[in-house]
């Protein structure tokens, strides 16, 4: 079964939702983010990047930043600017981004079935990066932010969130500077809970779409919580973490490209010969960009042209889930073998692109010289992305490219 609760969040009043959303901390630098409350002073960079707060050059793992989140997320409470809902409930988000609309629910899942692998996983995490995330959801005495899941959608669920966003009223309703809309309904009623938590009961498992960091350190903060309380009863908050849940039919996975910084030593003629030996390779001249139209197709953008490669049969093996994937065929054909990059998590020639900024931005990147080739990359799909957990397996780094963001600061999930 899944466990989902409802929970009485922290949120903004109506009135400061639209100046208080903000994007999540992993999106932006230390200096965007100082921009960001200079135009928007009530943004929730303030606990997200607290860094703002302090001086120019301070280490990002400071103890004080990390006080200084709480300091902040509480003066939002001192300040009027956000209150705690009276009863517990869940919350229907909805997000629609160049007209696309993707509709979840907010709610708490459990610590236990996240280590029990109920909530399944397909990225490795960091260690100081989840460090960094234990010691901010420790310091805030609440998650901060949500995590991001999915479901194998059903009908149950569909119906009552479609049937609730019909006759109420949302409590928030606005588009941020990026043009994305947000609006947020609230679930009350009694029996539209029950029916909601039924169904998510009957589901076999969760699944992580993006923030697997954040996941992992809220997990782990309700195990440090259990030691810290060892007669813990298992409903206490701690137990439990926010996350936003929507349907598996209503996401969408971006490309995420990639660039290099050089050819290995090689030339450019000795690089495409080494290309060919695993690809089909055609070049596509007169165009600007070339994005490719569907699985087992990449484009390569070097010398100011754009190239078509077509895996050779035999260069992956199609019963594998993980290494049928287009970017681990990239990966184990070229940028290994060629390019010399074993691990790209760690590799500093290689960069990656995310989808939203447009091959544009790989065009630009090569042509300025700051790297000498990019690979702009078919979309993982999310029937790969369920496949692959499934399986207990895990994508390559960079596999996945969520748009849009989850707004921090619209709900918020205290511990105590």
């Amino acid at each position: 079964m899944a466990v989902f609760k409802p929970f009485r969040a922290l949120r903004p009043r109506p009135e400061f939702a639209a100046p208080i959303a903000s994007l999540p901390y992993d999106v932006m630098d230390s200096e965007e983010a100082r921009i960001e409350v200079q135009k928007h002073p009530l943004s929730y960079i303030h606990v997200e990047k607290p860094e703002v707060d302090l001086p120019p050059g301070t280490d990002l793992y400071d103890p004080s930043v990390y006080a200084k989140a709480r300091e902040n997320l509480d003066k939002y409470v001192e300040e009027g600017y956000m209150e705690q809902d009276s009863q517990p409930m869940y919350y229907i988000y909805r997000q629609i981004m160049n007209g696309r609309a993707q509709t979840g629910l907010v709610g708490l899942t459990s610590v236990d079935e996240y280590m029990a692998g109920v909530i399944k996983k397909h990225e490795f995490t960091r260690a100081d990066k989840e460090a960094d995330r234990i010691r901010h959801v420790d310091a805030c005495d609440a998650h901060a932010s949500p995590v991001f899941f999915t479901y194998r959608h059903t009908d149950a669920i569909d119906s009552v969130v479609e049937n609730v966003m019909r006759q109420e009223l949302p409590v928030y309703d606005f588009e941020s500077d990026d043009g994305i809309g947000h609006t947020l309904w609230l679930m009350e009623n009694p029996a539209d809970i029950a029916t909601i938590q039924s169904a998510f009961a009957k589901l076999p498992c969760l699944y992580v779409a993006d923030g697997h960091h954040r996941t992992a350190s809220a997990a782990k903060v309700g195990l440090l919580r259990r030691e810290q309380h060892p007669d813990y009863t298992g409903e206490e908050e701690f137990n439990f973490f926010m996350a936003v849940i929507f349907p598996d039919n209503q996401l969408k996975i971006f490309d995420y490209n990639r660039v290099v910084k050089d050819l290995h030593g090689h030339s450019k003629e000795e690089f495409l010969a080494l290309v060919e030996k695993k690809f089909v390779v055609e070049a596509v001249p007169d165009v600007d960009e070339y994005q490719p139209t569907q699985t087992h197709e990449i484009g390569m953008y070097i010398g100011r042209t754009w190239y078509r490669l077509i895996p050779k049969p035999g260069t992956w093996d199609a019963a594998n889930v993980v290494a049928s994937l287009d970017v681990s065929i990239l990966q184990d054909n070229l940028l290994h073998p060629i390019l010399g990059i074993g691990d790209p998590r760690r590799d500093k020639r290689i960069d990656f692109v995310g989808g939203i900024r447009g091959l544009g931005e790989l065009v630009k990147r090569v042509d300025s010289g700051r790297e000498v080739v990019a690979f702009a990359m078919y979309p993982t799909s999310m029937d790969e992305l369920i496949g692959i957990a499934d399986a207990g397996k895990i994508m390559p780094p960079k596999s996945t490219w969520f748009e849009p963001k989850l707004r921090s600061g619209l709900f918020i999930h205290p511990l105590t």
